[in-house]
């Protein structure tokens, strides 16, 4: 497997420095721009080709906003997950960026472990989405006849295995895929293995996640927990509802994307689902279940 590229765009020379030596031995390709023009040019280069960018906000000429909207706007590059580095930290320049497609933020001055967890975090959500596009393709029309029908998952690998599968259904399924994915995991992490925002935070940072959540698995008491999929028609549209065998949670704060949770490494997925991938999205108290939906693609028998 080839190295992950990173482009590392900012105007201050020693803050690439910086960065270049947070990151050294992590076995990334690091490629620098010292403003958002050269960013730019770097992208759009023949043949060119970045898994990730670290991008600066403030800059002058073509600031990290412009350079932000204008990699949306690309088709060839929207997919790249960008982490904006910023000292502007208010609710509104906050809620800006995100706006425009900066679903992970940094906060300067930063640590190198705060750099080095936020980048893991970015480039493992940019792998699962990778591999469901790539489910996608192996699945191509299987659901063609589907009026209704129920499903299991217990662990992450099944959630998104699933969701690949089930979003076929959708007018643009790769972004239903994102978005019932996020449902289905959370419905396994959070709600029947009980890992909370603050944990998975914390588990991020010291890159044990996926150790933990393989031992909450292999639990007893957790051996028979399950997240249910039933998808029905129903009045051109789909509908999906998801139910885990958690408590609940409160899932009001995490409906929509709040700024002072803009720099975790976690916590973003439901409002993304929400905001990208569905007509609706509505959970039923306590919280361990959830129904969302998407028109009935054109075509669709």
């Amino acid at each position: 497997m080839s190295e992950p590229r990173i482009l590392v765009v900012d105007d201050e020379p020693f803050n690439l420095e910086i960065v270049g030596e947070y990151l050294d031995g992590m076995g990334f390709d690091l490629v620098y721009a010292e403003s958002g023009t050269e960013a730019w040019e770097v992208l759009t280069r023949a043949g060119e080709h970045f898994d990730l960018i670290l991008l600066d906000r403030m800059m002058p000429g073509l600031d990290g906003i412009s350079v932000l909207r204008q990699v949306k706007a690309d088709p060839s590059l929207r997919q790249i997950p960008v982490i904006m580095q910023t000292a502007a930290t208010s609710p509104e320049q906050v809620r800006e960026g995100l706006a425009a497609g900066a679903y992970y933020y940094l906060t300067k001055p930063f640590e190198g472990e705060a750099l080095q967890t936020i980048i893991r975090s970015a480039l493992d959500d940019q792998r699962i989405r990778r591999d469901l596009t790539t489910d996608l393709l192996n699945h191509a029309q299987a659901l063609a006849l589907v009026a209704e029908a129920e499903f299991e998952a217990r662990t992450l690998d099944d959630a998104r295995k699933l969701a690949a599968f089930v979003a076929l259904l959708g007018p643009q399924p790769e972004v239903l895929a994102m978005g019932l994915s996020e449902l289905l995991v959370n419905g396994v992490e959070h709600g029947n293995l009980g890992i909370d925002f603050a944990e998975k935070s914390r588990l991020r940072e010291e890159d044990r996640w996926e150790e933990e959540i393989a031992r909450r698995l292999a639990l007893p008491e957790n051996t028979d927990k399950r997240v249910r999929l039933r998808v029905r028609r129903d009045d051109g549209r789909w509908v999906f509802e998801i139910r885990d065998d958690g408590p609940g949670f409160d899932w009001r704060r995490f409906l929509d994307f709040e700024p002072e949770r803009a720099f975790a490494p976690n916590g973003r997925g439901i409002a993304l689902s929400r905001q990208l991938s569905f007509a609706s999205l509505t959970y039923l108290p306590p919280g361990n279940q959830v129904v969302a939906t998407v028109p009935i693609q054109d075509g669709t028998p």
